[in-house]
């Protein structure tokens, strides 16, 4: 008998606690530096896969250029499931999947329900609530140079309002960190490939600094995979997929000290189905029939960044961004009722502008530190009217404030606030009756966290934040108008502790810990059906450990439970949940040379309670629990006319294990073996 996720993790965080608290009693610090302050050279410090944000009270995790090279993996989603917290719905293929964080964002019925917001950038992307067809996210992971993925609502009042799940942020690369800020010019290639579906990936990057003040960067990616099989060897239809991605970005610096910067970004990714779906989460054309889709994804991003190196009170920055993406579809059976092709035959349009306003600055008011960020936004999205959902505009206005302030050694206090004002508008007198039809809404929202940080290393924290959730151009439909001036409200409160320690066990290994448990209420719900509350609460734990000799492990946790109130007054489970899942990854490290690590997946079963009758519930296992090990290597040698050069390869899901995560629609891939090669000339 397994034991309790509770008792689990209560074993585990004490174990965790108890290293780390008699640990701290013999570490030692490790600075480079002799009895008399002389510099003693270079002292490798154990370093783990990922490094754990430890400073600060956000639970944020930031996947960097090398790991995001290292998973190897197709879509963005896939990428970040590794994160306690963030789960993928269908993630290994682009279109069809989505990222749930904490229970909210996409489910098997939407891409999205407006609680994950996903910035490219700075540009927000992703549409609405898409029926089944889900494009909440739509990118190549190796245009990126980082990924990071703030949990909750606390860190999110810079980004967005109605952020309950999390912020997805995407940073395309830079000319400069592949130059390392050097002038000249560099060509860098990686070539992969997978046995299952016979993927394959080519993605070539060129950058060029001819001088300190002017730098380039271009990119192209194609990406295929054809059907992919499951751990029973059987087809899993609708997994197919080329994908065609394409980003320029560029920068000039001037001014004295160069503290001017102009910087522009383009990235566009496309993808064209035939005779695949409609129903992009499911695995057949059951029920709607097969459908022609091309999907065409683009973000544009255009910033003016003043920051002076004579003061710390500057650092400005006017960024316009723009998303636009669009969904063309055909039905292939033109024998179907007209209702029916007009849904297929609807085509999907979403145009996002936002223009941002933002000044950081570092001073201090007495005895206490600020770190102040102040920004004024405007957004227009533009939506097209189509069958099934409704047109028109959405223009807000939004100011957002938040201090970082150091009131004495060890504790910082960060208030933050956001204020948005919502004109949104039909589109047209047609099939919707919107023509003219404009709400008005308006909204405050912040919180407050809170940290201190003992002499050796432990620190624990806490926050406070409410959002509210601004209706959206989905309702504007004839039987939802009324909650079109009902804005949703999320409360979420976070408490926990983090351990981080240079020197611990032995000299100059390094030990992190992050434990965090949250509480976050939803009410007023407009975003499901028969839904008016939603409760939920979990644990998510991060750990690492890395000895300067290569050997290190990384631990990831995510434990959450839900509950829901029912417009007919029942309470049970909430049914967006995923599994509680528990990642270990176990590697060696041989100097900069080889890499190897085996990385293990566990997840409990996951049993939903719905429904009442004569008192009772009934009980549904949403997803069976299974454990999944994969194995990486890299190998890096030095050769004098390279800048790098790096061997890949990876066997995903080595026991070809069939399961099915607790919120996907379609089983996931079996034993998969991947290779690839990076160059850099």
């Amino acid at each position: 008998m397994l034991m309790t996720l509770d008792r689990k993790f209560v074993l585990l965080g004490s174990a965790a606690a108890a290293l780390a608290w008699s640990g701290a009693a013999l570490a030692q610090d490790a600075a480079p530096q002799g009895e008399n302050g002389e510099f003693l050279g270079t002292i490798d410090i154990g370093e783990s896969a990922r490094a754990i944000q430890t400073d600060t009270a956000t639970p944020v995790t930031v996947i960097s250029r090398k790991e995001i090279e290292e998973r190897q993996a197709n879509t963005i989603a896939e990428l970040i499931d590794s994160i306690p917290g963030v789960t993928l719905i269908n993630g290994g293929t682009p279109i069809g999947s989505g990222i749930n964080i904490r229970g909210f964002g996409a489910n098997g019925t939407y891409g999205t329900d407006q609680k994950v917001l996903v910035t490219v950038d700075g540009a927000t992307t992703g549409s609405e609530e898409l029926y089944r067809i889900g494009t909440q996210l739509f990118t190549d992971p190796l245009l990126y140079k980082s990924v990071a993925v703030n949990r909750g609502t606390v860190g999110s009042f810079e980004y967005g309002s109605g952020v309950i799940g999390g912020v997805v942020r995407l940073e395309t690369s830079d000319a400069s960190d592949l130059l390392h800020g050097k002038t000249g010019i560099t060509l860098a290639q990686t070539l992969s490939g997978q046995t299952n579906s016979a993927g394959f990936v080519t993605s070539t990057t060129v950058a060029a600094m001819p001088t300190e003040q002017f730098e380039f960067l271009a990119n192209y990616t194609w990406r295929e995979l054809g059907t992919q099989k499951d751990g029973n060897g059987n087809p899993i239809g609708n997994s197919a997929f080329g994908l065609p991605s394409f980003m320029v970005k560029g920068a000039f610096h001037f001014g004295a000290d160069n503290a001017h910067t102009i910087k522009a970004s383009y990235t566009q990714t496309k993808t064209s189905e035939r005779d695949k779906p409609y129903d992009s989460f499911g695995t057949s054309g059951t029920g709607f029939g097969n459908i022609d889709r091309d999907t065409d994804s683009k973000t544009l991003t255009v910033g003016y960044y003043y920051k002076p190196l004579n003061t710390d009170a500057i650092d400005l920055s006017l960024v316009y961004t723009y998303a636009d993406q669009q969904i063309d579809s055909q039905a292939v059976d033109r024998t179907a009722g007209a209702s029916i092709l007009n849904l297929l035959d609807a085509d999907q349009r979403y145009q996002t502008s936002k223009i941002t306003l933002k000044n950081g600055s570092l001073f201090s008011t007495g005895s206490i530190r600020h770190n102040l960020r102040v920004g004024l936004e405007y957004i227009d999205k533009t939506r097209l009217t189509a069958s099934s959902a409704p047109g028109g505009t959405d223009r807000r206005m939004a100011a957002f404030l938040v201090d970082e302030m150091t009131l004495f050694r060890g504790f910082t206090l960060t208030p933050a606030v956001r204020w948005e004002a919502q004109n949104i508008k039909g589109a047209d007198g047609g099939t919707y009756l919107n023509a003219n039809r404009s709400f008005k809404n308006e909204a405050w929202m912040g919180g407050v966290s809170a940290r201190y940080e003992f002499p050796f290393g432990l620190a624990v924290f806490g926050s406070w934040a409410t959002t509210k959730s601004l209706p959206i151009l989905d309702d504007m439909e004839p039987t939802t108008l009324a909650l079109m001036t009902k804005p949703e409200r999320g409360k979420t409160w976070e408490l926990g502790g983090s351990f981080n320690r240079v020197g611990l066990l032995t000299d100059n290994d390094r030990l992190a810990i992050k434990v965090n448990y949250y509480d976050t209420d939803l009410l007023d719900v407009t975003s499901y059906s028969g839904v008016s509350e939603v409760y939920l609460n979990g644990w998510e734990l991060e750990a690492s450990y890395a000895t300067p000799s290569g050997f290190y492990f990384d631990f990831g946790g995510n434990i959450v439970k839900g509950r829901r109130l029912r417009t007919n007054g029942i309470i049970d489970d909430w049914t967006n949940l995923p599994n509680n899942t528990f990642r270990l990854s176990l590697g060696k490290r041989f100097g900069r040379l080889f890499d190897v690590r085996w990385e293990t997946v566990i997840a409990e079963d996951l049993v939903t309670r719905t429904g009442q009758t004569n008192g009772t519930y009934t009980s549904t296992l949403k997803g069976a629990g299974f454990d999944v090990h994969s194995l990486r290597a890299s190998f890096s040698p030095k050769l004098d006319l390279l800048r790098t050069l790096t061997f890949r390869v990876s066997v995903e899901n080595i026991f070809d294990k069939y399961y099915t995560p607790g919120l996907a629609t379609r089983p996931a891939p079996g034993r998969t073996i991947k290779g690839g090669v990076t160059v850099q000339f």
